[in-house]
């Protein structure tokens, strides 16, 4: 594989990696938690489309309906799950996340079994060529619904009176609620956007390997994560930076021969490095503790 080969595949791959981040980033960013359970939505969202798959067989409506669901688990989380311990300490919100994770993955597994399930109608074939250089289409489709998400994303953040809702949150909780904010629907929206991304990479994660198991969303999850923490977690365009930069250093790096067995270890060395030389991200901003 030569570098540009290696850098579209990586841009793709980071694309995946930076919807997923943003789920993590706004959630942290306006409700003050790590949401762990968040790449399960992801395997929930595959499983639903499966489903839909097996019923009606068309790949569009499979992705409407994995959205759908996949919305409707995240609010329900965040209201059961999440919101009795909106007062509680940090230890116990992400123990919960982390037993939210674990019982999503069981039910999967005591529903469909540990046997992969074969999502062959999601796999896009095919693609273009120019020169030497070969481009799949689910790679471009990966690209061009990354840029989108980014460019909605951006603008619904910033000039929406819901947007505009979530940022004063992320400021300043409290002085949101006296201004008349519904803190509580706000945070439910954000859990809502975030599950519809979650959504939305899992399809272009089966649309690339289309193989569906009870932990699909495990280290996608972990990786996007780190991407968002790279970028700067609670920044929306450092989520997309961190998943970018992330996607493009493992494709390299499986590329290298020498560095390929090692290519996990190179992206969390850098998450490392990153958090020497600047603790809040690469586009994060530090905070000052009012006391």
């Amino acid at each position: 594989m030569d570098f540009l080969s290696a850098l579209i595949n990586g841009l793709s791959s980071g694309g995946t990696y930076a919807i997923i981040a943003l789920g993590y980033t706004m959630v942290y960013g306006i409700a003050k938690m790590l949401n762990f359970a968040h790449g399960d939505v992801i395997m929930v969202g595959g499983y639903t489309m499966f489903l839909t798959l097996m019923a009606l067989g068309h790949p569009l409506v499979a992705l409407a309906a994995a959205t759908v669901f996949c919305v409707i688990l995240g609010v329900t989380i965040e209201r059961l799950a999440y919101r009795p311990l909106r007062g509680a300490s940090p230890l116990a919100v992400l123990i919960t996340a982390i037993g939210v994770s674990f019982l999503l993955q069981s039910l999967a597994q005591i529903i469909f079994g540990s046997s992969p399930k074969m999502l062959v109608q999601l796999q896009i074939s095919g693609g273009i060529t120019l020169g030497a250089l070969s481009i799949d289409y689910s790679t471009l489709l990966t690209l061009a619904v990354t840029a989108v998400v980014m460019v909605v994303l951006s603008l619904f953040v910033k000039y929406s009176k819901t947007g505009r809702a979530m940022v004063a949150v992320s400021e300043d909780r409290d002085a949101a609620l006296l201004m008349g904010v519904n803190t509580n629907a706000i945070i439910a929206i954000t859990f809502a956007i975030g599950s519809a991304l979650a959504a939305i990479a899992g399809y272009l994660m089966l649309c690339k390997a289309p193989s569906l198991s009870n932990t699909m969303g495990a280290m996608p999850g972990i990786k996007a994560f780190t991407a968002a923490v790279i970028g700067g977690i609670g920044s929306i365009p450092g989520a997309m930076l961190g998943g970018i930069l992330l996607g493009v250093v493992e494709s390299i790096s499986y590329s290298v021969p020498a560095l390929a067995p090692f290519t996990d270890a190179v992206e969390f060395s850098i998450l490392i490095l990153v958090l020497l030389v600047r603790p809040s991200g690469i586009l994060g901003k530090m905070r000052r503790e009012k006391v």
